[in-house]
């Protein structure tokens, strides 16, 4: 059943490593975050007009960058327990993840009306907004793929590839998305006198490049891939022959959900 655990062995000791490793950075982008907006940017304040902006990269980094790589990193994690568990799990990351990006998102719009700013007018903003639509999109479609009761087994085997594609794609871009957002916020500041914000802000976008990286290598681990169960095995096996039959003329196959 799609419940059963697997009898696959223990986790691989290298990825644990780089699952611990990925997480140290994620910890440290965060912490870098909230460095920077406490002691360069004066902290958080929702109802301050000027330090309500603050909340916007906090947010959008720790939901678009930090809880999206660990919802990407649930089926390498999570490798022994039922696929239906760790498809909710993963499911809910990503909703937590968009959750925190839409207050961010209420921040730096809010924040712009009350200085008088004009909105989206740079690519960073551009990105961000794609990024933001899409994930909802890509989310919203998981959930009627993989998680819905009546969805067919036939129509997640053909959407799977396509949506771990368009998850990495998303993840690649939101990452791009935040290192265009640091160089704004420090391209107006005496960047080039080497200043120790902007030195703060290098920091955190190396961080990023390294966390991003670094989850790209694990998820590209073929070895670490999270094994078939029993069930998953035998629907894909029953999917392939899908085909056959209907070449055949055997009848309408059964869905095999």
């Amino acid at each position: 059943m799609e419940g059963s655990p697997s009898t696959a062995g223990p986790r691989p000791l290298g990825l644990s490593y780089a699952v611990g490793a990925s997480q140290l950075l994620g910890v440290a982008v965060l912490a870098v975050v909230g460095a920077w907006m406490g002691h360069f940017r004066g902290g958080l304040a929702w109802e301050s007009p000027q330090l309500q902006f603050n909340v916007h990269p906090l947010c959008m980094i720790l939901g678009m960058v930090f809880l999206q790589g660990d919802a990407l990193l649930v089926y390498r994690v999570f490798r022994t327990e039922s696929k239906r568990a760790t498809k909710v799990l993963h499911g809910l990351l990503h909703g937590l993840a968009l959750l925190v990006a839409l207050v961010g998102l209420v921040a730096v719009f809010q924040y712009h009306k009350k200085n008088g700013f004009p909105d989206l007018y740079s690519l960073h903003s551009w990105c961000g907004i794609l990024a933001v639509a899409f994930y909802v999109l890509q989310w919203l479609m998981g959930l009627g793929a993989f998680l819905f009761p009546g969805a067919p087994f036939s129509l997640r085997s053909r959407y799977k590839p396509q949506h771990a594609f368009f998850g990495a794609t998303l993840f690649l871009l939101s990452i791009a998305t935040a290192l265009l957002g640091i160089l704004e916020l420090l391209i107006f500041k005496t960047y080039s006198a080497f200043a120790p914000e902007g030195l703060l802000g290098n920091a955190l976008g190396l961080l990023l490049v390294g966390f991003g990286g670094l989850l790209g290598y694990i998820l590209t681990r073929e070895e670490w891939r999270r094994p078939l169960q029993g069930e998953e095995m035998a629907l894909s096996m029953d999917f392939k022959k899908l085909p056959e039959e209907e070449e055949g003329g055997g009848g309408s196959p059964v869905d095999p959900r």
